[in-house]
């Protein structure tokens, strides 16, 4: 059975972070929802009314992955944490796009949590996944490139036995585990830095599976791991 691991290092580094894992089984992903789009269009316009560039990169829960990020050596104004990016894609008047319906519903939970969030298709990783600091040879290749590459010693990464399946903690996924229509089962992780409570995450993880059930179907678990429960199966 596959694990998801987090390394040790990981938490000695940021401690009080707490990662999310979504698993969902036998999920229908055909097809374009028109009530998944509206729930994104509704939360873009909120977004707007709300925030601009600069209140954006104060927030707290958008200044604590600038902070993580420059600790590792990615400059926050290059790089930017996924939910930071989707954010300041709203901010420019530039509409979510619909990529699949799993997807839109990650991406929709990001946006109205301001959490980052992502994820694979389980039956294209090799062996466990585990976010670790990069030795810096191991091999990536980016979500719709075929460009080969290889991680950054000391960058927070997301592997799999063979390769790195998302550079810089949740800057950019790699093409290998992306999800399609065809996609039936899926690992999504949600992030959480402080501020961010164990209890607001479970609120995340709650608000996600049961958009999955309703819009995808299939069979949900979940779990948060912590610097007290680094592992689990799945």
């Amino acid at each position: 059975m596959m694990k998801f691991k987090i390394d040790t290092r990981i938490f000695e580094k940021f401690p009080g972070l707490k990662i999310g894992v979504v698993t969902a089984r036998n999920i229908d992903n055909h097809g374009f929802n028109d009530e998944i789009m509206q729930l994104i269009r509704e939360k873009e316009r909120e977004i707007r009314e709300n925030y601009d560039t600069e209140t954006l990169s104060q927030h707290p829960k958008i200044h604590s992955w600038r902070g993580a990020y420059s600790s590792f050596g990615a400059k926050p104004k290059k790089y930017k944490s996924s939910v930071e990016s989707l954010y300041r894609m709203i901010l420019k008047e530039l509409d979510l796009r619909h990529i699949n319906n799993i997807v839109d519903l990650y991406n929709y939970i990001s946006i109205k949590c301001m959490i980052p969030a992502g994820g694979d298709d389980m039956a294209k990783v090799d062996g466990d996944i585990t976010l670790k600091f990069a030795v810096g040879d191991e091999p990536f290749t980016a979500l719709n490139s075929k460009e080969k590459g290889t991680a950054k010693e000391g960058e927070v990464v997301y592997t799999d036995s063979k390769e790195v399946l998302c550079r810089r903690w949740n800057w950019r996924e790699c093409d290998k585990t992306k999800m399609t229509e065809e996609t039936k089962d899926v690992i999504l992780v949600v992030e959480a830095l402080p501020p961010v409570t164990k209890e607001e995450l479970d609120e995340v993880e709650e608000d996600l599976s049961q958009l999955i059930t309703k819009y995808c179907g299939g069979e949900i678990r979940t779990a948060i791991l912590d610097d007290g429960k680094r592992e689990i199966e799945i």
